[in-house]
């Protein structure tokens, strides 16, 4: 692997491109890459596409050496260790990040031949999930965002090699380019390597199809180019009368995009509105209007199919005016009109921002700073590009290219499957995102084949193998809850081990209940007795109810007498424990408007508890307003059965379809900006309705309450979850 210390660079002067060029020219000269493919063809074509797309020198200088690293072997260490000592650490450091993804490569492979068309659904989703994360693993790989470019660049140019030899690439390259890589571009709006590299893996891939395309299109090309030069000559002359500078011409057609379009529209060829096509290039935001207007005056718009992408952007940054318009010969003809910053964007996205500089008032994108500022290095739009389906998040630091993502890892399985974790994730948040009884079982862990501490934090791009315990009795270890011993990172985690151990001592109270009712009963003389029928008298529907209520210390055993003599406990605090303990096994919830049983009377929702669908719930019979309906667990409804146990009632859940539930949720958290944003995207998704908020901040935490509505229970479970995952929650609950 390569060397990235510094040490020998203040004994050499690093070369000039020009050396590094016929330097490594002469390194590479009879190698061959793994395709077949010539190694200083490859480097050298890479560096080209770099260029195209404005990279600087040392960018240049990255794409032409790694290919040195990767192809030559360990017989000539010296010429590469002569080469180190003539290259700027910068290069080195970049260098050494491309040759990581390219360790990639048989992942990526693997997943993007997954059955996206597959019939069965879930195994469809789950690929299609993989493809992204693994997308998002790419640029999460990548800090410098440079290395993607080059990495797209790279695989590119290995599609040119097999179109130009006319050699058949190995199985799922071309799938996976159209479906790992070519969206990669597209994400970031580097639409030159977009375009060219599906039209050329999906030649590879549907031959058939692809050559039918292209023959189609063939065809009728004469036609349509005098079609479209006509259209040409009379909007240019219509513009120029309006004073406006602009540049006309034809817009390329891409045969993948008209294959996917045919597909998705379940189109013809011919029923297509944009295989004729017109692209406008104006100097700024204003003139884009007023062509616009006088392309509507000129032609008959369609106006189902106007787009306007300048007020709209992309999320990828795309900006431009789309329209179709009907011709004199009632033919569709598309025209897209944008400035020629936009276009520059359109064509290399990322790239663009350090090859074409210019204000915000001129370009007529999004506000920016002037060209050369500080804001404008930091290309501060890039947060909103990484922000991948709102799960990347991103820190730009003060260098010029760095992007990092900050609260998310992506780790591999020993088969290959990508997993997104929080950062810092341990092996042990590892197993539970798997399967909980993995997680119980994990002893130890190795990662890229190396045993190491279960607190030890992992890192993007690690294959991490977990070693299970066999035991059915084995579990988790309470010091994996220790927040100082870093066992643990994950909310979900934390949860599913606490679960474990609240279920241990369940099983542990039950044992030791059954004790305590046994040894009262031997002594009352009773140990014949059906404890079915002793669990029933004393308000409770199975044994293991009554034997968790005995092993509460604030249970007297003479209780158990009462059963027998059929008169009440003399201690008033066990008789509201035992109702509020057989009003919870109630089982016949349903899921909509509270039903109070055998009785048709009104009935009201506590303010108090503001009880909803799945919950427990217990009635009191108010004087003059029906039943108020508590939650259990309700201090003030405990209070009511303890002073008046006559009037309360059990209740369940009716049927009514569309009721709605009114509770509120409390959020503690780091305060920062953007926090209530994240939070009410959480209600958003999973489609509750927030009807007022309270935010208090102090000393660096905010306090948040919001009253929202729902129709059950789990909706709010997995907006709490989903909560208390947010960066910077340390609290979210139901109020």
């Amino acid at each position: 692997m390569l060397a990235v210390s510094s040490s020998s660079q203040d004994s050499a002067v690093p070369l000039a491109y020009q050396e590094l060029e016929q330097f490594v020219q002469v390194l590479l000269k009879d190698a061959l890459m793994q395709s077949g493919e010539p190694a200083w063809e490859h480097a050298r074509g890479v560096a080209q596409i770099c260029q195209m797309l404005g990279l600087d020198e040392n960018a240049r200088s990255a794409a032409l050496l790694f290919n040195v690293w990767w192809v030559l072997d360990k017989e000539q260490h010296e010429k590469i260790q002569t080469l180190e000592e003539k290259v700027p650490q910068t290069v080195k450091e970049l260098v050494r990040q491309i040759l990581q993804l390219l360790n990639m490569g048989g992942i990526s492979k693997d997943i993007s031949s997954a059955p996206l068309n597959s019939t069965n659904k879930n195994a469809a989703k789950l690929a299609a999930e993989q493809l992204d994360i693994l997308r998002r693993m790419l640029l999460a790989m990548a800090p410098d965002i440079r290395v993607v470019l080059i990495r797209l660049a790279s695989r590119l140019q290995t599609l040119r090699w097999y179109a130009a030899s006319k050699t058949q690439p190995p199985a799922g390259f071309a799938q996976e380019s159209l479906m790992v890589y070519a969206p990669l571009a597209n994400r970031l709006g580097v639409w030159q390597l977009k375009w060219e590299m599906e039209d050329l893996a999906f030649r590879f891939k549907e031959p058939q199809v692809y050559q039918t395309l292209a023959r189609a299109l063939e065809e009728k090309r004469i036609e349509r180019e005098n079609f479209i030069a006509r259209s040409i000559h009379k909007l240019a002359n219509a513009l120029a009368a309006s004073h406006i500078k602009a540049d006309v011409a034809g817009r390329p057609k891409h045969i993948y995009s008209i294959h996917h379009k045919m597909q998705k529209k379940d189109l013809p060829l011919e029923g297509l509105y944009d295989l004729r096509a017109l692209r406008v290039l104006v100097n700024d935001l204003k003139d884009c209007y007023t062509a616009l207007g006088i392309v509507h005056q000129l032609w008959t718009p369609i106006a189902r199919e106007f787009d306007d992408y300048i007020a709209r952007p992309k999320a990828n940054g795309y900006q431009s005016l789309h329209t179709v318009v009907t011709t004199e010969d009632q033919r569709p003809l598309e025209v897209q009109i944008r400035t020629h910053a936009m276009h520059q964007h359109a064509e290399f996205g990322v790239a663009a921002h350090w090859r074409y500089k210019e204000t915000a008032s001129a370009s007529g994108l999004a506000p920016s700073p002037a060209a050369g500022s500080e804001q404008d290095k930091k290309i501060a739009w890039l947060r909103q590009l990484l922000a991948w389906k709102k799960e990347v998040t991103e820190a730009i630091t003060d260098e010029y290219w760095q992007i990092q993502a900050d609260d998310r890892i992506y780790v591999l399985t020993p088969q290959g499957r990508v997993i997104e974790l929080v950062k810092d994730a341990t092996p042990i948040d590892f197993a539970y995102h798997l399967h909980s009884e993995l997680g119980h079982k994990c002893r130890g862990a190795k990662v890229d084949g190396v045993m190491v501490p279960l607190s030890t934090p992992l890192r993007t791009g690690q294959t991490v193998e977990i070693i299970a315990d066999k035991k059915l009795t084995s579990g988790p270890s309470r010091d994996w809850l220790n927040p100082e011993l870093a066992f643990l990172q994950s909310p979900r985690a934390r949860a599913k081990v606490r679960a474990w151990f609240n279920a241990t001592e369940q099983q542990q109270d039950i044992q030791t209940g059954r004790t305590i009712v046994e040894r009262e009963l031997q002594r009352l003389g009773k140990t014949a007795v059906n404890l079915q029928e002793l669990a029933a008298k004393l308000g409770f529907e199975k044994p293991e109810e009554l034997f968790l209520f005995a092993s509460k210390a604030e249970f007297h055993p003479r209780s158990i007498e009462t059963a027998f003599e059929h008169k009440t406990p003399e201690d008033p605090d066990a008789l509201v424990r035992a109702r509020v303990d057989h009003l919870s096994d109630t089982k016949k919830h349903t899921k909509a408007s509270v039903l109070v049983v055998g009785v048709d009377v009104l009935t009201q929702l506590a303010r108090c508890c503001k009880p909803a669908p799945p919950d427990l719930i217990g009635g009191y019979i108010t004087r003059g307003k029906g039943v108020s309906i508590h939650r259990l667990e309700c201090n003030s409804f405990k209070s009511l059965l303890k002073k008046d146990p006559d009037r309360v009632i059990e209740c369940t859940w009716g049927d009514a379809q569309d009721a709605i539930y009114a509770v509120e949720v409390r959020v503690l958290a780091v305060d920062r900006p953007g926090l209530l944003r994240d939070i009410s995207e959480v209600f958003a998704k999973e489609r509750i309705n927030v009807t007022a908020v309270t935010t208090q901040s102090s000393k660096g935490q905010a306090r948040m309450g919001f009253a929202v509505q729902i129709k059950v229970a789990s909706q709010l479970e997995r907006a709490l979850l989903s909560i208390g995952e947010i960066k910077g929650v340390l609290e979210a609950r139901r109020r």
